[in-house]
């Protein structure tokens, strides 16, 4: 019985860890947003192929990065 309990609330740990990691993975370093910018002017809004170059990071959460960049700094 307490190992149901305990896998119960590591299920909620788990879940609420998750969308904290998918919050704080749109926070990118000084670094990560330089070479986004640098690649941006050199490719154009091709998120894949600057993804490629960011390990960890996905083509969605560079567009994503970049809309929300462009439509705070504008």
């Amino acid at each position: 019985m307490a190992d149901s309990e305990h896998s119960s609330s590591n299920e909620t740990f788990t879940s609420t860890q998750e969308e904290t990691s998918e919050e704080t993975k749109l926070e990118f370093s000084e670094d990560e947003e330089t070479l986004i910018i640098r690649m941006f002017n050199l490719v154009g809004e091709r998120w894949a192929l600057i993804a490629g170059r960011i390990p960890g990071r996905t083509a969605e959460e560079i567009e994503k990065y970049w809309t929300t960049r462009c439509s705070t700094s504008e």
